[in-house]
């Protein structure tokens, strides 16, 4: 049960999510995240677009998320927001910590 409240939590927190597919990535790419937020792109093969806040920036876990995608994708981020390549759950596992 607390685990359904966590994910529940998650999705709150993380607002909307677009699935960054040809079709809408002009689209998603367009639509710039409300003040505050900044628009990451999350998964392995598929990506989603994730609206977190920034103030997730200075966490220390998404700090580590981070730096694993500087390493894998270098700072040339082709979806015009950050790309972060783990699994989408481990992303959702990670952001609901995070107050």
């Amino acid at each position: 049960m607390a685990l359904m409240r966590s994910l529940l939590g998650a999705k709150k927190i993380l607002g909307r999510s677009v699935t960054a597919t040809a079709s809408t990535s002009k689209r998603a790419a367009s639509a710039a995240p409300p003040k505050g937020f900044l628009a990451v792109y999350v998964g392995e093969s598929q990506k989603k677009r994730y609206v977190v806040p920034i103030s997730y920036l200075s966490q220390p876990s998404f700090q580590a998320l981070l730096s694993k995608s500087e390493e894998e994708f270098g700072f040339d981020h082709p979806m015009g927001g950050l790309t972060i390549p783990c699994p989408e759950d481990a992303f959702i596992n990670v952001t609901s910590r995070l107050q």
